[in-house]
C-alpha cells in the first residue's frame, strides 16, 4: 500500500478559531505537493487552484490605465492575489492587509510557495489588522484599485461583523478610498445578486466575472466570481 506524504506545517489557535497550514500529495498526481490552509476545521485556500485569486487582481488592473498604480488587497492568504497584483509592472506599491499574525508569520518564515518571490518583493507591504476597519476609518492616500478576498461569499462570512462590508454603506464607505475612476473588486465562491445591487448605488460599471476551473480533486468543474465596480470621476 502506498501512503501520500501528509505534514502538519503549522496549528494555532486564533481569535477566529483554530487555524492550520499543511502540505500534502494529491491522490490523483502524487509527488505533486499542494498547501492548503483550514480555519475552524473547514477548508479555506489551497495551492491547487488559484485562479479566481489571481484573477481577482487581473481583472481589476485591467480597468485601469496609467502607472505607479497603488493597490490595496484585504486578506493575504497564501499570497496569490498580492503575487498577481505585482506582476503586473505598472503596480508601484501593494499593500496587504490580513487579521490573522500567524498567516503573516507563515509567509515571513518560507512555509508558503510563494514566500520567496514576496519576500523579495520591495513594493510589497505587509500589514497586520482588520482590512473592513481600515476601510470605515477616514481615508489617507487613496488607492487604484481595492482588492478584498476575505471571506467565502457575502452570504458566508468569517467573522460576524462582517457583514455590514456588503451593505450599500459599507461598499459606500470603501470607495472613499478610491481615487477619481479606481476599482473595488470582491471575490465570491458564489454569485451574489444583492452585492451587485449594493454596489450599484455607489460605484459605476458594475459587473460580474465568473472564472471557471477543473478542480483535480474531485473531478469536477467550479466557478468562483469577481464583482467590480468604479469610483465615478
Amino acid at each position: 500500500m502506498k501512503f501520500h506524504s501528509f505534514e502538519i506545517l503549522a496549528y494555532v489557535d486564533t481569535a477566529l478559531g483554530p487555524l492550520c497550514l499543511r502540505r500534502r500529495e494529491t491522490l490523483s498526481e502524487p509527488h505533486e505537493l499542494v498547501t492548503e490552509i483550514t480555519l475552524n476545521h473547514e477548508f479555506l485556500m489551497s495551492s491547487l487552484n488559484t485562479d479566481s485569486e489571481r484573477a481577482l487582481a487581473r481583472v481589476a488592473l485591467e480597468q485601469i490605465d496609467g502607472g505607479d498604480l497603488r493597490v490595496l488587497v484585504g486578506g493575504l492568504g497564501l499570497g496569490y492575489t498580492a503575487h498577481a497584483a505585482l506582476a503586473c509592472d505598472r503596480v508601484g506599491r501593494v499593500d496587504v492587509v490580513e487579521y490573522l499574525p500567524p498567516v503573516i508569520e507563515w509567509l515571513q518564515q518560507g512555509l508558503v510557495p510563494l514566500a520567496d518571490a514576496l519576500n523579495s518583493e520591495r513594493r510589497l507591504h505587509i500589514i497586520e489588522g482588520d482590512v473592513y476597519a481600515r476601510l470605515l476609518a477616514e481615508p489617507e492616500s487613496p488607492y487604484d484599485a481595492i482588492l478584498i478576498d476575505v471571506d467565502h461569499s457575502p452570504e458566508e462570512h468569517l467573522a460576524d461583523g462582517n457583514a455590514s462590508f456588503y451593505s450599500p454603506a459599507g461598499i459606500s464607505s470603501a470607495a472613499r478610498h478610491l481615487r477619481p475612476g479606481g476599482i473595488l473588486a470582491l471575490w465570491s465562491y458564489t454569485d451574489h445578486a444583492p452585492t451587485l445591487d449594493a454596489m450599484r448605488n455607489e460605484l459605476i460599471e458594475v459587473g460580474a466575472h465568473p472564472v471557471t476551473y477543473y478542480n483535480r480533486h474531485v473531478h469536477k468543474e467550479f466557478t468562483d466570481w469577481i464583482y467590480t465596480g468604479r469610483r465615478p470621476h
